[in-house]
C-alpha cells in the first residue's frame, strides 16, 4: 500500500510540475502588433521617426563623420534607455561604455549602422528587437523601449 501511495505522489508531483513549465514559456509580440504604440509614442514625443524594415523606428539627430560600425565593430556609446511610460531604466551619459555590436540587441544591430561616430540617433525597438517575451532586469518581457544613443567612437 507504501509502494503505491509513493507511486502515485511522484505522478502527481511530475505532472504538477508540467503545468509549471508550461506557464513559464512566453511568446514574443510580433512588430506588426506593436507599430500602432510605436507611432502614436513617436508623434506624442515630437519624433519624426523613419520605419526600418525590421520594424526599428528611428530618427537620426546627428549622422556624425567618420566610420559606421558593422556586426564585427565594438562600438563606445552613451546612452539612456527608457521605457514608453518615461521610467529609465539604464542610463551611461557620462563616459562612454563599449560593446561589441554582434552581442547587443537587434534594435542597436539594426540602428547604430545608420549613423556614423560621433552621430547620434533615437530609437524605438520594438520588444522582438529588444529583449523579447522575457524581459531583462528592470525592462518586463515585451517592453517596447526608447533609446538615446551617441556613437562616440567605432573599432
Amino acid at each position: 500500500m507504501k509502494k503505491i501511495l509513493l507511486s502515485l505522489s511522484v505522478v502527481i508531483v511530475l505532472f504538477a510540475g508540467d503545468g509549471c513549465v508550461k506557464d513559464a514559456v512566453c511568446t514574443d509580440k510580433t512588430v506588426q502588433s506593436e507599430q500602432a504604440e510605436i507611432v502614436n509614442y513617436a508623434a506624442a514625443q515630437g519624433i519624426s521617426a523613419t520605419a526600418h524594415s525590421s520594424g526599428l523606428y528611428y530618427q537620426v539627430t546627428n549622422p556624425g563623420s567618420g566610420p559606421s560600425p558593422t556586426l564585427s565593430s565594438k562600438v563606445f556609446i552613451k546612452y539612456t534607455g527608457k521605457l514608453l511610460n518615461g521610467t529609465v531604466f539604464d542610463s551611461q551619459t557620462s563616459a562612454p561604455v563599449s560593446y561589441g555590436l554582434s552581442g547587443m540587441i537587434l534594435g542597436f544591430q539594426y540602428g547604430l549602422p545608420l549613423i556614423q561616430k560621433g552621430g547620434t540617433i533615437k530609437l524605438i525597438v520594438p520588444s522582438s528587437l529588444a529583449y523579447g517575451c522575457k524581459g531583462f532586469g528592470a525592462v518586463a518581457g515585451n517592453s517596447i523601449l526608447y533609446f538615446d544613443v551617441e556613437l562616440t567612437d567605432v573599432q
